[in-house]
C-alpha cells in the first residue's frame, strides 16, 4: 500500500470514531448556525483571484516527509504574522495522525485572522464536508487521487451547494481530465508525489498550460524563494501554497516577507 492509501484508510477509521460521537444532524444544524452568523464565508476563489501572485499560507504542524515542523509556535501567532506579512488565504492542517492538525484550529485560524480559510485533509467522505463547513472553512481540499470519480463529483457537488469552494489537487493530466469533467474552477497542482512523498517542481510547469481557460492554477509543494515565485506568476500560475519552508523559519513574519518580495 502506498503512502497516499495508508493516510485514506487512517482516514476513513478517523472519520467513523468521530461521526460516532458527533452525528451528521447535529453537524448540518451546526453549519446552519454558522449560515446565519455575520462572517458566515470568506470568499476564497475571490482572495486567489486578484492582481499578481496569491500566497496562501500554510500552518502545518509536522508531516509524513519532514517529521515534526515547529511545535513551539501557538497557531494564532502564525496566522497572524501570515496576514501582516500580505498573504492572502490560509490552508490549515486537519489530519491529526501525520500532520498535527486539529478540526478545532479552523475556528482558532478564524479568530485570530480575516483572511479565508482552506481545510487541508483527505476529505474521502460526505460527513467531512459537513465537518469543515460547521467548523469554519470557506474551502476544501479534494485530492483526485484519493477519490473515485463518483465520489469525487458527489464531494464538490456538495460543497458547492454549502457555499464552500474547492481546491482540486491533481499530480498529472489524467487526474487534471478529472478535474475538468467535474467543472473544477479552482486546480491546485501538487508537485509531490503521493505515493512516493518525492517533490518535483517541474510538474506544475508542465501542467498548468493544460488548464482549461477560467480555472485558477493553485501550485503546491517544493517552493522556497522569490525566484519561483516570479517563474510561477510568469507562467500563468494565479497563487502557491507554500507551508514548510515559512514555518520553519524563526521569524515567519519576516520569511514571507521575504517570500512575496515584500522585506520593508
Amino acid at each position: 500500500m502506498n503512502v497516499l492509501m495508508e493516510i485514506v484508510a487512517d482516514t476513513r477509521a478517523a472519520v467513523a470514531r468521530r461521526a460516532a460521537a458527533v452525528p451528521l444532524p447535529a453537524l448540518v444544524e451546526a453549519g446552519e448556525q454558522r449560515r446565519a452568523g455575520v462572517d458566515a464565508m470568506r470568499d476564497f476563489r475571490a482572495a486567489l483571484a486578484a492582481s499578481g501572485l496569491s500566497l496562501i499560507a500554510e500552518h502545518k504542524r509536522s508531516s509524513p516527509s519532514a517529521g515534526v515542523i515547529r511545535a513551539d509556535l501557538e497557531l494564532p501567532e502564525v496566522v497572524g504574522a501570515y496576514e501582516r506579512a500580505g498573504a492572502r488565504a490560509l490552508s490549515v492542517l486537519t489530519e491529526e495522525r501525520r500532520f498535527g492538525g486539529r478540526l478545532e484550529d479552523l475556528a482558532a485560524a478564524r479568530s485570530a485572522s480575516r483572511l479565508p480559510i482552506l481545510r487541508k485533509d483527505f476529505i474521502v467522505g460526505e460527513y467531512q464536508v459537513h465537518e469543515a463547513f460547521a467548523a469554519g472553512a470557506d474551502a476544501i481540499l479534494l485530492i483526485v487521487a484519493a477519490l473515485d470519480t463518483g465520489t469525487l463529483i458527489r464531494l464538490h457537488s456538495l460543497a458547492t451547494q454549502l457555499g464552500l469552494a474547492t481546491l482540486v489537487e491533481v499530480h498529472d493530466a489524467l487526474e487534471l481530465d478529472a478535474a475538468h469533467e467535474i467543472g473544477a474552477d479552482i486546480v491546485g497542482i501538487n508537485n509531490r508525489d503521493l505515493t512516493t512523498l518525492r517533490v518535483d517542481v517541474e510538474r506544475t510547469h508542465e501542467l498548468v498550460s493544460e488548464v482549461r481557460d477560467g480555472a485558477l492554477v493553485v501550485a503546491e509543494s517544493g517552493f522556497h524563494d522569490p525566484g519561483e515565485l516570479a517563474r510561477l506568476e510568469r507562467a500563468g500560475v494565479d497563487a502557491v501554497l507554500v507551508g514548510e519552508a515559512l514555518m520553519r523559519s524563526p521569524d515567519i513574519e519576516a520569511a514571507t516577507r521575504f517570500l512575496l518580495g515584500s522585506e520593508a
